[in-house]
C-alpha cells in the first residue's frame, strides 16, 4: 500500500469551467497587453531609483495573498458555464459522470483485491516473523545458513566488511532490539523519551494484522507485544487503523479513524502524565495543604490514544478556529503516518532499523521532501554548485 494515504477531512475542489468565472482576463481578450519597452541607457534607472528589493518582495507576497484569496473564493462556485450548454450536451456531461461511476466501481474494487494480496503476503512472511522473533529473544539459535546469508548481505552493503566464522551459533538473545529500531525511526524517536525507553525495553515484539474481510471497514492492526513490566498490566498495546469503505478521489484508500488500547497503567506509573505537589490554603481556617496533581505530558504512549476527527456532520468552521484545525490535522496525519510506518517499513525491515541501515533511506526521503522545484537557473542565470 502507498505510504501517502489521504486523510478524510474537508474537500478541496480545483478551478474548473464550472467553478471559475465566465468573464475572461482582459489578457486572455487581448485587451491592455503590457508593452515592453526598448532597453536602452536612456530609460535606465538611476542608482537612487531603483527600487528597495524587500519593498518589491513585500509588495510580491501581497499580490500572491491577494491573488490566491480571490481563487478561493471562486473554488465551488458556479460561473454558469455548464448551466448554459444546449440540452444535448449536458446530456453528455451526464453520461460521462455515469462513466465514471464505473470507473470509480473498478478502481475500488481494485484497491480492496490489493488489500487482500497484501493480506496472503503476510500470511506467507509470518514463517519468518516467528523465526525473527525467537532469534531476538534467544529462544533459538541461528543457523549456519543464517548466518552466511546475513554475511552476505553484509557483504554487499560494505566491501570491507569482515564476515563472521560460519558456523552455528549459542542461542543469544538481542537486547533493546525493538526500543532501539523504533528510535531509529526518524519520527519516533521525536516522540519516545527517557521515561519511555525504560518501559519500551520490555517490548518484545510488533505485529501486523488486516482486519477480516468481512469487516464494516477495511484496515489493520499494529500489536506490541511486552513482556511484564513495572508500568502497565496489558500484555498487548493494540493500534487499529481503519480506512473509509470507498477509495478516495486519488484512487487510494482514505483513512477514516484510528482506535487504541487503553493503557492499565500501575499506581503512579503513567508515563503520559507528570505529577507534581502543590501547596494549598484554607481560605477560612489558614491551615496547608500539599495537593498531588497530574498534567499531560509529550510520551510514546499517547499514540494508543489517537487524536479524534470531528464528525462529518460537524461544522467544523463554527465549532474550531483556524489555529486548532491545523492542530487537529498535524496531530492526524502524524499519527496515521506513524501508523503506516510501522506497517510498511518497521515491522518489514525491522533489522535495518535496528542496525540504522534504514536510516540512510529515510534521510534520503526526508531531503526529496525538504526541497522544492526550481528553474534549472537560478536568478543569477548560474547554477549552484553541488556540495
Amino acid at each position: 500500500m502507498s505510504s501517502n494515504v489521504l486523510i478524510a477531512h474537508g474537500d478541496i475542489t480545483a478551478p474548473t469551467p464550472q467553478n471559475t468565472p465566465l468573464t475572461q482576463a482582459p489578457i486572455a481578450a487581448g485587451l491592455s497587453r503590457p508593452t515592453v519597452p526598448d532597453i536602452s541607457e536612456d530609460n535606465e534607472p538611476a542608482e537612487d531609483e531603483t527600487e528597495d528589493p524587500a519593498q518589491i518582495a513585500g509588495a510580491q507576497a501581497a499580490m500572491l495573498g491577494l491573488v490566491q484569496g480571490r481563487l478561493a473564493d471562486l473554488v465551488g462556485k458556479s460561473s454558469g458555464y455548464i448551466e448554459s450548454l444546449p440540452i444535448d450536451v449536458k446530456k453528455s456531461v451526464e453520461a460521462l459522470k455515469g462513466v465514471q461511476v464505473k470507473q470509480n466501481e473498478l478502481q475500488n474494487q481494485y484497491k480492496r483485491e490489493c488489500l487482500e494480496l497484501e493480506k496472503k503476503y503476510l500470511e506467507l512472511q509470518k514463517p519468518l516473523y516467528e523465526r525473527r522473533n525467537v532469534i531476538i529473544s534467544g529462544a533459538a539459535q541461528a543457523t549456519a545458513e543464517e548466518i552466511e546469508a546475513g554475511s552476505r548481505a553484509s557483504l554487499k552493503d560494505d566491501p570491507l566488511y569482515t564476515p563472521l566464522p560460519i558456523d552455528e551459533a549459542a542461542p543469544a538473545a538481542i537486547p533493546e532490539f525493538w526500543l532501539t529500531a523504533l528510535r531509529n525511526h526518524v519520527g519516533l524517536s521525536e516522540i519516545i523519551t527517557e521515561r519511555d525507553a525504560a518501559a519500551l525495553k520490555n517490548l518484545i515484539d510488533i505485529r501486523l494484522s488486516y482486519l477480516p474481510s468481512d469487516s464494516p471497514k477495511p484496515g489493520f492492526k499494529i500489536s506490541f507485544i511486552f513482556s511484564p513490566n513495572d508500568y502497565f498490566e496489558n500484555d498487548v498495546l493494540d493500534k487499529t487503523y481503519l480506512y473509509q469503505e470507498e477509495v478516495g478521489y486519488s484512487g487510494d484508500f482514505v483513512y477514516d479513524r484510528a482506535i487504541g488500547t487503553e493503557i492499565k497503567w500501575k499506581e503512579d506509573k503513567d508515563l503520559t502524565k507528570e505529577f507534581e505537589i502543590k501547596k494549598q490554603r484554607n481560605k477560612n481556617t489558614n491551615r496547608t495543604r500539599l495537593v498531588r496533581k497530574a498534567r499531560p505530558t509529550d510520551s510514546f504512549f499517547n499514540f494508543f490514544s489517537p487524536p479524534v476527527p470531528p464528525p462529518e456532520d460537524a461544522d467544523v468552521d463554527e465549532e474550531m478556529d483556524e489555529e486548532e484545525l491545523e492542530e487537529l490535522e498535524e496531530k492526524l496525519e502524524m499519527d496515521y503516518q506513524i501508523g503506516e510506518d510501522l506497517k510498511e517499513k518497521i515491522i518489514p525491515r525491522a533489522i535495518d532499523y535496528f542496525t540504522g541501515k534504514a536510516l540512510e533511506y529515510d534521510v534520503m526521503d526526508e531531503d526529496e521532501d525538504d526541497f522544492d522545484e526550481l528553474d534549472d537557473e537560478d536568478e543569477d542565470g548560474q547554477f549552484d554548485d553541488e556540495v
